[in-house]
């Protein structure tokens, strides 16, 4: 029911929880509250929906990011005042005091997933995360949300995997009333999976994934996800951000159910009606072409995510969820075709707006 309200009140078919953060709070004059939040690496994809929806709600909120220029798009999304754009890296522990100053509430979304220069997953994930908690400790913060990722773990073969646990622990010995958040692939309208397949279904006449058995088998899927929707991510921090209930606490989210790579490539095949030929390959392939692809200025795959996709990415069972926040998680056949449509054919997407205005046309 939650969906299907939200598809009536929904723009171009998305749901409701999108609706609230796709458009600014405007309230005609002073803002309704002086509840004030920084939010690090809020340009980003999670970290762009969460600023429209805490403006929505009324707080005040600073953008702390390195880029401000690629930032400024954020303005609009609020009153007059009520969004500022700060410029500041995570490794500078005098700029992250400063954009913390006054906060009521810090969220950290910064992350990378691939190392360039000084720009490690050790700088990033666990050095930066730790200058952030420590000023926000320090500023009297009263509520501090960290973004981690499904899979954290000491033990990983993956390098990112690794030290996400790492940070998680340098936070929770910073500030030890944190609520972290462990995501699943993160589906949604500017999302780097969905999308990406998108655009290798318009582009190549194959689709590969990779898989540890005879892809032919039931079992020969590939790795598992679980894919939670941008959306919900958002709406479990705003709730984190009032509740004390939620603090100290680790939560995993993910979606409502769980696909395999082969599924997913599937849906992205039929959504984009390429009609592609799907191929399974064994992750050796995988491993030979990250060699060589890790040198592109942004990475199709890096040997280190060779490592996790061969983990998969789906919730342990044994932390909190959407449940705990009242959310019932949003599939992603319900918000997936809404933008993959636009790796469709050209004569696909015309043909489908005809039928739409009149179905006895076609």
């Amino acid at each position: 029911m939650r969906v299907m309200r939200g598809l009536r009140a929904g723009r171009r078919g998305i749901p409701r929880a999108a609706t609230g953060i796709l458009g600014g709070h405007k309230t005609g004059g002073a803002i309704m509250a002086e509840k004030r939040v920084t939010i690090f690496g809020g340009s980003g994809f999670i970290g762009r929906y969460l600023v429209r929806h805490l403006a929505a709600e009324g707080w005040r909120v600073r953008v702390a990011v390195r880029d401000v220029e690629r930032a400024a798009f954020l303005k609009p999304a609020g009153d007059v005042g009520q969004i500022a754009i700060t410029p500041v890296s995570v490794s500078d522990a005098a700029g992250v005091a400063a954009a913390v100053a006054g906060a009521d509430a810090v969220v950290n979304l910064v992350g990378i997933l691939f190392e360039r220069g000084k720009r490690t997953f050790q700088a990033i994930h666990v050095d930066g995360a730790t200058t952030v908690a420590k000023a926000a400790a320090a500023a009297g913060v009263k509520r501090y949300v960290h973004m981690s990722a499904l899979g954290a773990d000491q033990n990983s073969p993956s390098a990112y995997a690794r030290s996400k646990d790492a940070g998680e622990m340098a936070v929770r010995a910073a500030f030890p009333t944190a609520t972290i958040f462990r995501p699943s692939v993160v589906f949604g309208t500017e999302d780097g999976f969905f999308n990406l397949f998108g655009w290798m279904a318009q582009v190549f006449p194959t689709i590969a994934f990779f898989t540890n058995t005879n892809p032919h088998r039931p079992s020969g899927g590939g790795p598992k996800f679980q894919p939670v929707y941008v959306g919900d991510v958002v709406e479990a921090i705003a709730q984190s951000l009032t509740s004390e209930g939620h603090a100290g606490k680790i939560f995993e989210l993910a979606g409502p159910r769980v696909y395999d790579m082969r599924e997913i490539v599937n849906i992205v095949n039929r959504e984009t009606r390429r009609d592609r030929w799907i191929i399974g390959l064994p992750f050796l392939i995988a491993e030979i072409a990250a060699l060589f692809l890790q040198f592109l200025p942004r990475p199709l795959l890096t040997p280190d995510q060779v490592k996790q996709l061969r983990q998969g990415n789906v919730a342990t069972g044994r932390r909190p969820g959407l449940a705990v926040f009242g959310i019932t998680p949003t599939t992603l056949e319900v918000v997936v075709p809404t933008y993959l449509k636009r790796f469709r054919p050209l004569q696909q997407n015309k043909r489908l707006r005809l039928l739409d205005r009149n179905p006895d046309s076609i």
